[in-house]
């Protein structure tokens, strides 16, 4: 056998090197890496590295020994936008994660290879910006209508048995599959209460990405056969046709397809044949083939914008923007693709009257106000006529006079983010050079 089949996934030495000590600490760094909290055992990733050797020492004797049981993971929930219902996701223990870890990395790099190059989520190299610009593209070509499928509750209805019976087909080394299995029944621990998890893979956990998008490989291969054109994010897939009549048909089957062979149950209240610029995908909608944020995705921030700068704080204004820039450089990282710059200019002009609106009600007398406007050059008629008008404070942070007062650089100087100014330059090279 060649060194570097060694290893492979057809090798039946997987769980060998897995139980390395090389193989783990290396495992252990990427968890690291990707920080988290502990698990129900209360161990952090720093308590856990203060003791490593002797962590991942006894971690592999355990494995070896198949005395190595993983534990429950820590049910937590985060809010899901544009739903009631919070994202459940599971917090394993770090020695799971570590062990999770150590077989994603002897699997990946040579499942990944076969998937669909029409799959884009969690894979190595490959972004939400690839995803959504390819969609952009299908769209551009001519394909204007989406088959936006939602797949129910993918995460908490993915059959055990069918996925390592397919995982067999590829995975000679039998004890690596009997390790997924304990793994994918280890349960969860929810308000002190255990549940067990007879089908399902855990949001949250390393394994969890790659059995996902193993299990959809078959749906996009389906679609591969059907000559459809398609990306998919995860279990969010959308399909793209020529006419609504055309999406009608494709969801018919491929529906028929998902529920029969994959054992999964499509989501009708969210799937939909719908024109590119009424279909959300990652937080994005195509319009004319142009990249857009989606109304959803505003709506959202607009939400984030009210959390961060509250009406009333006791906060000084500087920090409110040292905790906006936080929020918003990333959301403008994650976002930039967009060819609209007015939709960041919208969003920052919000924060900023979010922000006006502060300093109206930190000045709790009205004359205050008008020491403050005079202080910014304001007139003394101009700002005595604005502040003792029978506006309200919000109405008041989009008057004229308000504006010219604490304008843009004004904000700048006390180091608030201004980025639109900056995607509208971008934008214009663009266009001149398109």
């Amino acid at each position: 056998m060649k060194v570097n089949e060694l290893f492979s996934v057809k090798s039946e030495r997987l769980f060998e090197r897995l139980c390395e000590l090389d193989h783990l600490e290396e495992a252990f760094k990427r968890v690291k890496k990707n920080k988290g909290s502990e698990g129900i055992d209360g161990i952090s990733i720093n308590s856990f590295e203060e003791s490593l050797g002797e962590q991942l020492a006894q971690l592999s004797t355990e494995l070896l020994n198949w005395s190595y049981k993983p534990m429950p993971v820590r049910r937590v929930e985060i809010p899901k936008p544009g739903s009631k219902e919070p994202r459940k996701l599971g917090v394993p223990a770090i020695r799971d994660r570590v062990m999770q870890t150590g077989i994603k990395m002897l699997l990946e790099p040579e499942l990944d290879p076969t998937f669909s190059g029409n799959s884009y989520g969690f894979r190595p190299g490959r972004s939400q910006r690839d995803a959504i610009e390819r969609a952009a593209k299908i769209v551009k070509s001519g394909k204007e209508y989406i088959v936006d499928i939602d797949l129910s509750k993918f995460f908490d209805r993915v059959n055990h048995d069918r996925l390592i019976g397919n995982l067999s087909k590829v995975v000679r080394d039998k004890r690596i599959l009997r390790l997924i299995g304990l793994t994918l029944r280890s349960g969860v621990l929810e308000e002190g209460k255990f549940i067990s998890t007879p089908e399902g893979t855990t949001q949250g956990s390393p394994l969890s990405p790659l059995l996902s998008n193993f299990v959809l490989d078959e749906l996009d291969k389906e679609l591969e056969r059907r000559g459809l054109e398609f990306c998919r994010w995860a279990d969010d897939c959308n399909i793209f046709v020529k006419s609504a009549r055309s999406g009608e048909r494709v969801l018919k089957g491929i529906s028929r397809f998902i529920k029969e062979k994959l054992k999964l149950e499509v989501n009708w209240n969210k799937t939909k044949v719908a024109k590119s610029r009424g279909v959300k995908f990652l937080g994005f909608t195509v319009v004319r083939g142009h990249v857009a944020i989606s109304q959803g995705a505003l709506n959202s921030a607009r939400l984030k914008l009210k959390e961060l700068i509250p009406r009333g704080s006791h906060l000084p204004i500087e920090k409110t923007i040292e905790k906006y820039n936080e929020w918003y450089l990333g959301w403008w990282n994650y976002f930039k693709v967009s060819r609209y710059p007015n939709q960041f200019r919208r969003i920052e002009a919000h924060a900023r009257r979010r922000m006006r609106s502060r300093i109206i009600g930190a000045s709790k007398r009205k004359r205050f106000l008008v020491k403050k406007l005079r202080r910014q050059g304001t007139s003394k008629n101009a700002a005595f006529k604005t502040v003792y008008s029978p506006r309200g404070r919000w109405r008041l942070s989009n008057t004229r006079v308000l504006n010219n007062a604490f304008n843009i650089m004004w904000f700048r100087r006390r180091g608030m983010l201004i980025k639109s100014e900056q995607r509208l330059e971008h934008w214009f090279h663009v266009k001149r050079w398109a």
